[in-house]
């Protein structure tokens, strides 16, 4: 079942188009692999997919409902949710605090109601049984930016899941990471697709979203350059000339 359509999705900014009729379906429980190479309208995609910025021109369908420059808090409470680049914990606050916040909003859809009701300690065995999901269970009483970046990427997920989404948007969960980090990760969200739960993986490296990915879908200068079954798009010559084409303007050591 088709879960996401993206129309013809545009966005420019100034004399620069970000996003040029950019076209792409995600189907439900699966992984959709959406990469390419630095500067390809990646993270421009995951703004207008969230609500986050508001596209020109295109439609967003999901599951079954426009939300063509929607307001994010409407596509959260219909079953998206999403994590950053950076990850964007409240440091001074433990794991368990920062995902009982995040329990809120879909109980509560206004904030001030919110406010009023939170009382952590009854949230606390959500938080928890939400921790032990991501493998965050050890570092629950844990100031959140005291974590390694791996575990904060992993608590982002753990706050995106808190409002039990049909769909989560990953945007670029490898970056950074350790090889063991990079592990962790992989398993968590191949985990997630076990789950039933739809994945779009925003991902600049390619090996590592490819080796999660039902389909992928690879921009370039804003615009899909291939799509279509991983292996296939890995040995796509449109692809391998994207990505040599970085490789050559990456500044020598």
């Amino acid at each position: 079942m088709r879960i996401l359509e993206v129309v013809g999705l545009t966005k420019r900014f100034g004399g620069r188009i970000a996003l040029d009729a950019v076209s792409f379906t995600a189907e439900e429980g699966q992984i959709l692999a959406l990469f390419g190479p630095r500067g390809a309208g990646k993270t421009t995609c995951a703004h207008c997919l969230s609500g986050d910025i508001r596209p020109d021109t295109g439609r967003i369908i999901f599951d079954g409902r426009e939300f063509t420059g929607g307001d994010r808090h409407d596509l959260a409470r219909a079953g998206l949710a999403r994590t950053f680049q950076v990850a964007k914990v409240f440091p001074r606050l433990t794991a368990t605090d920062n995902v009982s916040i995040s329990l809120g909003p879909h109980r509560f859809p206004r904030l001030a109601v919110m406010l009023r009701a939170w009382r952590p300690a009854s949230r606390r065995p959500h938080a928890l049984a939400i921790l032990t999901r991501v493998g965050l269970a050890d570092a629950a009483d844990r100031p959140a930016g005291l974590l390694p970046l791996g575990m904060q990427k992993r608590l982002e997920i753990a706050r995106a899941l808190a409002g039990r989404p049909r769909l989560i948007l990953l945007d670029e969960p490898f970056g950074g990471l350790s090889d063991a980090e990079t592990g962790a990760m992989t398993e968590l969200i191949a985990t997630l697709r076990g789950e039933g739960l739809t994945v779009v993986l925003i991902e600049h490296r390619m090996d590592a979203a490819l080796g999660l990915a039902d389909r992928a879908v690879v921009l370039d200068r804003g615009m899909v350059i291939a799509s279509g079954a991983p292996e296939r798009v890995r040995h796509d010559p449109k692809v391998i000339e994207a990505y040599l084409r970085e490789d050559t303007r990456a500044p020598r050591r």
